[in-house]
């Protein structure tokens, strides 16, 4: 975080008081979680990932039979400098108009969180435009968007740490010390041109070709899909980011949006929440959170594979698999929205499915022991 020996002040100092709360997951609850699933009514192992994501939430919450209290999709929205050079299908103003959209509940958002009967909290990082105070989103902006990366920084380093700081505060807000059951916190996003800072933020991390973490993001044809690769390559070359220090490569070709995303999953997990993270954008800022802070990977639940080929290299840096194919591409928490619903279904068989003994049904032969 700093160099040298002085101590840490202001933003720096309470993205240090996250980080250093980020704990390891509850190694006795798990295996007493393995230890409940062995009796359950059912071969060991036969429910495949939703026995491990039943796990991985006793070892997040420290119970050997978690619960869900709540579940609540956090969506950041700001715009791009760049977007002005064409990298989107989409012009920069339909990022406010979203914002509008989100708040009057007709984004697919909004569908599908009140299908997995999860709450949307919008945040305005840095959106160019004026929202009404009484619009009922979390004001936090920032800026009227970032700079142009191409050219220079997108933002300066203080406004970097500053969005993250403005997304551990989301993630206090939203996941209350004292509450039953856990706060399960879903990452989403909202910034026409996004995907173009995500690109140059997983090349700059991982060290991987852009045209190899560059997609068609909002539909882009292929004489634009060369323009945005190039558009990023440039902003790389310009800015030289540091591929070890996360908030150096989120200052010099990432958004504000994308530091709060950071801040969320710092934030959710030094509070002990499963953050479940959605697609490319989000999977940057993951990367990014990761870097900071290793242990977070270990809160991290990765709702889907996104059609956006770079997103396949961040789960792989991170070491998540994803819970589903559905080939999405839409961004806002969407995917992440889909799947609380399997994480509801893991808590509930957990809860609810008879055991052996309760059923009166016969386990495991001992003369076939279980497989490792």
């Amino acid at each position: 975080m700093t160099r040298g020996g002085a101590a840490p002040a202001g933003p720096e100092a309470t993205i240090r008081e996250a980080i250093d709360a980020v704990g390891a997951p509850d190694a006795a609850a798990m295996a007493a979680a393995r230890a409940h699933h062995a009796r359950l009514t059912k071969p060991e192992g036969s429910l495949g990932r939703l026995e491990e994501l039943a796990v991985r939430l006793a070892g997040i919450g420290g119970v050997a039979v978690p619960e869900i209290g709540r579940k609540v999709v956090v969506v950041c929205a700001a715009d791009h400098g760049v977007a002005r050079r064409g990298v989107s299908a989409y012009p920069p103003a339909v990022t406010a108009q979203m914002v509008y959209n989100f708040v009057a509940g007709g984004a697919a958002i909004n569908v599908l969180a009140r299908r997995a009967g999860a709450r949307v909290v919008v945040a305005d990082l840095g959106v160019d435009h004026d929202f009404p105070p009484d619009l009922p989103i979390v004001h936090a902006k920032l800026g009227r968007g970032t700079a142009d990366c191409s050219v220079g920084p997108a933002m300066p380093p203080e406004a970097a740490r500053r969005a993250v700081v403005a997304g551990i505060a989301l993630a206090r807000r939203v996941t209350p010390r004292r509450r039953r059951g856990l706060t399960v916190v879903g990452t989403g996003d909202m910034g026409i041109g996004n995907t173009t800072a995500s690109s140059a933020i997983v090349a700059a991390v991982t060290g991987a070709r852009v045209r190899d973490v560059t997609g068609r993001g909002t539909g882009i044809d292929a004489s634009a899909w060369e323009q945005k690769v190039a558009i990023i390559e440039r902003a790389l070359a310009v800015n030289r980011p540091d591929p070890d220090d996360a908030l150096d490569v989120l200052g010099k070709v990432g958004g504000y949006e994308i530091g709060a995303l950071v801040g969320v999953i710092l934030g959710a997990a030094a509070r002990r929440a499963p953050v479940v993270i959605d697609g490319f954008i989000s999977g940057a800022a993951a990367l990014l959170a990761a870097t900071l802070c290793p242990a977070v990977r270990s809160f991290l639940i990765p709702a889907h594979a996104s059609v956006e080929i770079g997103h396949r290299l961040v789960l792989e840096r991170l070491e998540l698999a994803p819970l589903l194919t559905l080939n999405l591409r839409l961004g806002e928490g969407t995917g992440a929205a889909v799947a609380m619903q399997l994480l509801d279904d893991a808590v509930a068989i957990m809860h609810q499915m008879a055991t052996f003994d309760s059923a009166g049904v016969s386990g495991r032969n001992p003369a076939h022991p279980a497989s490792i």
